[in-house]
């Protein structure tokens, strides 16, 4: 039997290795947590598993099988507390606890308040030795939407933008595409890929009739559980021949047009129509955050236009800007990244914290967490 102690080294290591298996849910797990799994006994990895995809078995499972009755005596690395309850799946913690594991490491408990400690307890309670903590952070990184779901029952928002070094993000006259280079471009349907939402206004729907679904190289498209495209559309102007109603997945449009017309006009072309509460006549943001995260919404992109991305800023509703700059000049009569009136002195603006800088092709890519004002 393993010690019921391993070292922080050990720990260390085998976690990280739990945590890269669990990246390769990052596209098709949603809207479950991306988790990996790895067994060891005797210093030696036994079996691994991650979270391939939602309704199926979970990280500990697909391990467990892989390990047999060698699983007896062993110990789990595992990224997210076992669950203890009842979902599509049977508990996890039942799970390890019939197969007479040693000891589990989690890297973190369950985000979710009703249930967070359950598990881990309920693995103590068998006799198992439990441990949670290690490599939190890199775990939290992970699944950032799941995480906020749980705790604050509203997504994580990344809001995507590209723009020349002076901070223009289409020509005056509404040409934008395009500034970034292929690089960039492939980057993003990347992050889009790992959304579970794609967050647009109207205006940009009238203006480039985008797509708003992730293509990538050498990813089959079962692989990728395409995200949710949800326009902003107070006043019901969605095109009938919109490209995106086209597509296969869900368009959800938010209004608060009462519209009854229109709104059969849409839902006959596919679209699912949400009438959110108003607020000075426009969809309420944040009351339309609340029936995404209660949609099962985890992780949600914006890719708009200046008007959406001040409001959503003004709200406090983003957690993370994703920059792209291009090595050009569009002078100054061209468009701005966001319209935010009273952003007028400099106790007025809005302050970040550049989380990552990395060279993507030609252009830069700047990831900065937004740092929230109180409410």
């Amino acid at each position: 039997m393993d010690s019921l102690q391993g070292s922080a080294a050990d720990d260390h290591r085998y976690m990280s290795m739990a945590l890269q298996l669990a990246e390769k849910g990052m596209y098709s797990t949603d809207p479950n947590p991306r988790v990996g799994c790895v067994i060891v006994k005797n210093r030696q990895v036994i079996a691994r598993g991650w979270h391939q995809r939602a309704g199926g078995p979970h990280a500990e499972v697909h391990a467990l099988r892989q390990a047999g009755k060698n699983a007896q005596g062993a110990t789990v690395y595992v990224t997210l507390e076992p669950c203890s309850h009842h979902g599509k799946t049977p508990p996890c913690a039942d799970a390890l606890i019939e197969s007479k594991v040693a000891r589990v490491v989690a890297a973190m408990q369950d985000p979710n308040p009703l249930v967070a400690g359950e598990g881990l307890e309920k693995l103590a309670a068998a006799g198992i030795h439990t441990q949670s903590g290690v490599l939190q952070s890199q775990a939290e990184a992970l699944n950032p939407g799941f995480i906020k779901r749980m705790r604050q029952q509203r997504p994580y928002v990344r809001c995507k933008l590209a723009m020349s070094v002076d901070g223009r993000t289409a020509m005056a006259n509404g040409e934008s595409q395009w500034i970034t280079s292929e690089y960039a471009r492939r980057d993003v349907h990347q992050l889009r890929a790992r959304s579970s939402a794609m967050l647009t206004g109207i205006n940009t729907v009238l203006a480039d009739d985008p797509s708003l679904n992730a293509r990538l190289d050498n990813i089959n498209e079962e692989d990728i559980v395409q995200p949710t495209r949800v326009v902003v559309d107070s006043h019901t102007r969605m095109p009938l021949e919109a490209k995106m109603l086209s597509l296969p997945g869900t368009t959800v449009i938010a209004t608060v047009n009462q519209d009854e017309h229109k709104t059969q006009q849409l839902r006959q072309c596919g679209a699912d129509v949400v009438v959110v509460k108003e607020k000075a006549g426009r969809v309420d943001l944040d009351g339309l955050m609340k029936i995404l995260a209660q949609r099962q919404i985890n992780e949600v992109m914006v890719e708009a236009g200046p008007t959406l991305n001040g409001e959503l800023l003004q709200h406090n509703l983003v957690d993370e800007l994703i920059i792209y700059m291009a090595p050009c000049i569009m002078g100054d009569a061209a468009r701005g990244m966001f319209t935010l009136p009273g952003v007028e002195k400099m106790q007025d603006r809005i302050e970040l914290t550049i989380k990552d800088i990395r060279a993507v092709g030609q252009d830069w890519r700047i990831s900065a967490l937004v740092n929230k004002k109180p409410n």
